[in-house]
């Protein structure tokens, strides 16, 4: 009888459906963070939010993303701070953290590479911008960046 068996009972065959990419996205801006959950959400992925690098941080052990988005200007501990914490611990050091700035000076970028990050994100970013970031470093991959 098909998928649907005389039951009515239906089931959907998720086998080649990849499994949703928990991202952490670390903004002191409200509006960013919001922005940033719908987008993600949009395109399938689970959404873990984080104020500052202090609330991240505990985030990051308590449900252990897949990929970070880091503001790098935040009070008491700034992306960059946030960032390398997070890759010097050896259980996270392969998440991909992915910068995030209103600057986009090359001096900004050169000092996320040396705090850990993949890549870096000029604000405001688009729903395409951010999708095509997950896509790319999806499940702790790395690729080349800027």
């Amino acid at each position: 009888m098909g998928a649907c068996g005389a039951a009515l009972e239906c089931r959907v065959d998720m086998s080649d459906t990849p499994p949703a990419t928990r991202v952490l996205v670390i903004d002191d801006s409200n509006t960013i963070r919001r922005s940033a959950e719908i987008f993600l959400r949009q395109g399938g992925h689970e959404v873990l939010l984080a104020e500052d690098g202090f609330d991240a941080l505990s985030k990051v052990n308590d449900h252990e993303p897949d990929l970070i988005f880091c503001d790098i200007l935040m009070p008491r501990l700034d992306g960059y701070q946030t960032c390398a914490i997070i890759k010097r611990n050896p259980r996270f050091s392969r998440v991909p953290v992915i910068m995030l700035s209103s600057k986009d000076g090359l001096f900004d970028k050169a000092r996320g590479r040396l705090a850990g990050s993949e890549e870096y994100l000029t604000k405001p970013f688009t729903r395409d911008q951010l999708l095509r970031a997950v896509a790319t470093f999806r499940g702790g991959a790395s690729a080349p960046g800027v």
